[in-house]
């Protein structure tokens, strides 16, 4: 699996937030509940988010969570540095310490090059882009965002 599930659910939560009108801020209940997620969970998630700095977050009435930054500014890296890291994409595939171009492993010329692809998805997928096949996919389904 390319994401841990708490990434999976930081994507999700952070692509509804994408959805919303801007400047709106959003209660972590009503995130939960459309993103089918327990609220302590999504709770954890949206502050480990706001530490980030891809949430902000405001208490009290009329307070909630919304994006730090424009959708537009937010790649699929790093959200999943905040929650997986992204040192898988440049270890050995079998794990030796010292695996390069110039002393590879067995694995170095087939791993690669799909790491680096996926690197590239990764810096090159935006929230924007994640909003917009979401609301798509919606669309197809019948289904709102409530």
């Amino acid at each position: 699996m390319l994401y841990s599930k708490s990434c999976r659910h930081g994507i999700r939560a952070l692509s509804f937030l994408a959805r919303q009108p801007e400047g709106r801020l959003t209660l972590v209940g009503d995130i939960a509940d459309a993103e089918d997620m327990p609220r302590p969970f999504a709770s954890k998630i949206l502050l480990d988010l706001v530490k980030a700095g891809l949430l902000r977050s405001t208490r009290g009435p009329g307070g909630g969570y919304g994006l730090a930054k424009p959708a537009s500014d937010i790649s699929l890296l790093e959200i999943k540095e905040v929650f997986d890291g992204t040192a898988e994409l440049d270890a050995c595939a079998v794990g030796l310490d010292k695996c390069s171009d110039e002393a590879p492993c067995p694995l170095h010329e087939f791993f690669m090059p799909i790491r680096r692809s996926i690197r590239q998805y990764l810096e090159q997928t935006t929230l924007e882009d994640m909003a917009a096949a979401t609301e798509r996919k919606r669309a197809l389904l019948g289904l709102t965002d409530g």
